[in-house]
């Protein structure tokens, strides 16, 4: 209804307008209007079928405008428009004079002809209804009126006499839609008959002619007049005292129709006036396509100015624009995409908006509008979407081949097999499980073994793709849930541990379960003699003395034999459900912070005992260290010698050799020096400690490696000696080994086990040393 417009004279009571709209999901809709509340209640609307009907007059020099809201509504949602309703003029009104009465004073010897006085009346309508005509009443009056201009003036052969009237009274008649009057007048001057005017033919019925007074007006609404001229013939008849016709005389009378603004803009189509288009075509046509299915005509068939008029579109909301914004006369309509991303079949499978045509200069401000609706045809113009950018699912790790994991969802928009969507899964992690390609649903492979414990977590992919290979992209966590599946393990089933008095033993179990609780470990003694020595920490595992326990004599008093190590039943135990455990059997050597003291190399020994890898960084670090030493050393020697270098002439030095000592001589130095050589083996033991572990400082330190002997001293030979290799012969005797030691004896497995060690890297020394010899 937007610009709608309705003639004043409209009947109350009549169906002027009918509403008409849709809801997308097909439910039931109904239609309301409503004005403002200071205005009238012009019209009412049936809220089934959506016709509206005036119930009230209109009166266009009252209100040439009614504004009203119109709504459609399916229960939930409601859609308001601001709607303007012309009120287009009809001829009801009759010319009112200004000022009335009127007294004109005017001098007796006034010129004949002159002009006196000018009425001025006034017509409320417009266009042809709003002209107002100017005639006299009295016919046989001395004055005269211009009917168009209301100047009153004396007539040509008339003149004023004061002495016979001093006052005139002449009536002026205003009145609107007279086109022309006929006068008529007998010949007989004395007494003249009466004279009756009638039109003979010509007018079609769109003109009457007043039979008295020979006013010419029109019948019919300027609207209806089809023809530019009309040729009238006017009969004029005298009518005789006794009352029938005597003479007659015809005269033609020429009306031409200018153009009056009588015609609004009407649209046509293929077969003739219509209004309402209808086209079919694809979503997201191109920027600035035509819409070539539409063939619409707009004309307008009055001329000139009258012919002027303006197109636009009404509920477009700038998807499309219409072209020529501006029209004379007539023109071909075309409407142009603006917007081609607003035309989406998924957000509107209609389209409809109204084509406007609207006078432009023109009081009547004519208009006509026409529908169109379009329907739109799906593309495959969407991209298949998750619902999810990812998704996260858990799922236990014990769970069969087969199992479910997560559905995936993916939608898209277009319609038919545009909108099929298809699954598929990719990436590192997507070895184990399988998606339906239909439903989405994701399983694990029917052959698929999980272990949470080796891969905890996988990560992977999935495709949502349509017909023609548009997709998209959503990302799968998945975590498996331990189950309690692995016992907790011992590094050795027995153990052995060197404890120190106010020092703990550690003993540790592992449990290769992936989470909590299933992995934490407890722990306790659940055999040990005697049952009162040792405590132990059920979360670490470690191991101490009781504290009453504070000496190696409180240990020996309560336990049988005086032993020096201890055996342990030590059980580890998880927190999973169900439970599970294993033992481990713990021998613990006890000794106490004072023999540790006494010897650094075995105390070192000691703590590393449990830590085998401490020792070989320690060695490695040493090693290390004496390599870097003699690079350096190395490497300054070089650089010194090649720097003192110098190139001398050749020459050749001739050197005596020295005699060589006397052979008897040479083997006693030697046989001398290898009997010392033997003494330095011999090991000297001592009687055993008090102590249970037998350390002593002497035997805890490695013997030194004799020092090799100086050159003899030979005095050389004054004559030419003969030239011989000297050769040397003889053997080493070592001194008589002392028969074993009692190991009962000897002091603690660590020196015993030292000392053992470098006999022997000294006995392989001496067979070196007399292979050399």
């Amino acid at each position: 209804m937007a610009l709608f417009s309705l003639p004043e004279d409209t009947p109350v009571g009549s169906h002027v307008y009918t509403l008409n709209g849709t809801d997308p999901e097909g439910d039931p809709i109904s239609y309301h209007i409503s004005f403002d509340p200071s205005a009238r209640s012009v019209f009412s609307v049936d809220p089934t079928f959506g016709n509206i009907t005036l119930v009230e007059e209109l009166d266009r020099e009252r209100e040439d405008e009614i504004e009203a809201i119109i709504s459609i509504s399916d229960g939930l949602n409601l859609v308001a428009e601001k709607v303007v309703i012309l009120v287009t003029d009809a001829n009801d009104e009759a010319p009112r004079f200004i000022q009335e009465p009127y007294v004109v004073l005017v001098p007796e010897d006034i010129p004949a002809g002159s002009s006196i006085f000018k009425v001025h009346a006034v017509d409320r309508d417009t266009g042809s209804g709003g002209s107002v005509t100017y005639f006299l009443q009295n016919l046989h009056s001395p004055f005269a009126v211009d009917r168009h201009s209301g100047v009153l003036r004396l007539q040509p052969e008339a003149t004023l006499d004061y002495e016979r009237s001093r006052t005139h009274y002449i009536p002026v008649v205003a009145k609107g839609s007279e086109v022309l009057k006929v006068v008529a007048m007998d010949g007989d001057r004395g007494k003249p008959n009466r004279i009756l005017y009638s039109l003979v033919n010509g007018s079609d019925g769109a003109f009457e002619i007043n039979q008295t007074s020979g006013d010419i007006s029109v019948r019919q609404s300027p609207a209806q007049l089809q023809r530019e001229v009309y040729e009238l013939h006017v009969q004029v008849t005298e009518i005789s005292p006794v009352g029938s016709p005597a003479a007659q005389a015809i005269v033609p009378v020429t009306i031409r129709i200018v153009d009056l603004n009588n015609h609004p803009p009407t649209f046509y189509g293929e077969s003739g006036p219509q209004n309402r288009f209808e086209l079919s075509m694809n979503e997201h046509p191109p920027q600035g396509e035509i819409l070539r299915g539409l063939k619409i005509t707009v004309n307008d068939s009055d001329q000139g100015a009258n012919a002027k008029f303006n197109l636009q579109l009404v509920g477009a909301r700038g998807i499309f624009r219409v072209v020529p914004q501006t029209v004379l006369n007539e023109a071909q309509v075309t409407i142009i995409v603006e917007n081609s991303a607003a035309i989406d079949f998924e957000k509107s499978k209609v389209l409809t908006f109204k084509l406007l045509a609207v006078e432009v200069n023109t009081p009547e401000k004519f208009s006509s509008t026409a529908d169109v609706v379009i329907q739109l045809l799906d593309t495959n113009d969407n991209v298949p979407k998750f619902n999810s950018h990812y998704y996260v699912a858990r799922i236990p790790e014990n769970a069969p081949g087969g199992s479910s994991v997560v559905a995936v969802t993916a939608v898209d928009p277009d319609t038919g097999h545009w909108g099929e969507v298809k699954y598929s899964i990719y990436g590192t992690g997507a070895d184990l499980f399988l998606i339906h390609p239909s439903t989405g649903l994701i399983y694990t492979q029917p052959w698929a073994s999980l272990d949470a414990e080796a891969t905890a977590r996988y990560n992977f992919f999935v495709k949502a793709e349509d017909m023609e290979g548009k997709y998209s992209v959503a990302e799968v966590f998945i975590t498996l849930s331990d189950v309690n599946d692995h016992r907790p393990q011992f590094g050795n089933s027995i153990q052995k541990k060197t404890m120190v008095l106010g020092t703990p033993v550690k003993i540790e179990a592992i449990d290769e379960d992936a989470e909590e609780p299933n992995n934490l470990v407890d722990y306790s003694i659940t055999h040990a003699e005697p049952a009162n020595v040792f405590d132990i920490d059920a979360h670490t595992g470690e191991i101490w003395l009781k504290n009453s326990i504070r000496s190696l004599d409180a240990l020996h008093n309560i336990t049988p034999g005086r032993d020096c190590i201890w055996s342990l039943e030590v059980q580890a135990k998880d927190r999973g459900s169900p439970s599970f455990s294993t033992t481990a059997l713990l021998k613990i050597d006890i000794t106490d912070a004072e023999t540790l003291s006494r010897s650094p190399m075995a105390a070192f020994l000691i703590q590393t005992k449990d830590n085998p890898m401490k020792a070989v960084g320690v060695l490695a670090g040493t090693m290390a260290t004496v390599v870097a030493i003699t690079v350096l050393i190395s490497t300054a020697t070089f650089w010194r010698n090649k720097k003192s270098n110098k190139v001398l002439p050749v020459r050749r030095v001739v050197r005596k050799r020295s005699a060589p000592a006397p052979r008897t001589i040479r083997i006693e130095w030697l046989k001398s020096k290898s009997a010392k050589a033997a003494t330095k083996f011999v090991l000297k033991e001592k009687p055993p400690n008090e102590n249970c572990n037998n350390n002593s400082p002497e035997s805890s330190l490695p013997p030194r490696a004799p020092a090799l002997p100086p050159p003899p001293s030979v005095a050389p030979s004054m004559g030419a000696a003969h030239w011989t290799v000297p050769t040397v012969s003889g053997s080493l005797t070592p001194q008589q080994s002392q028969p074993p030691p009692n190991p009962k004896t000897m002091g603690s497995p660590v020196q015993s086990t030292l000392i053992s060690e470098l006999k022997q890297k000294f006995e392989k020394k001496s067979v070196h040393s007399k292979a050399y010899f």
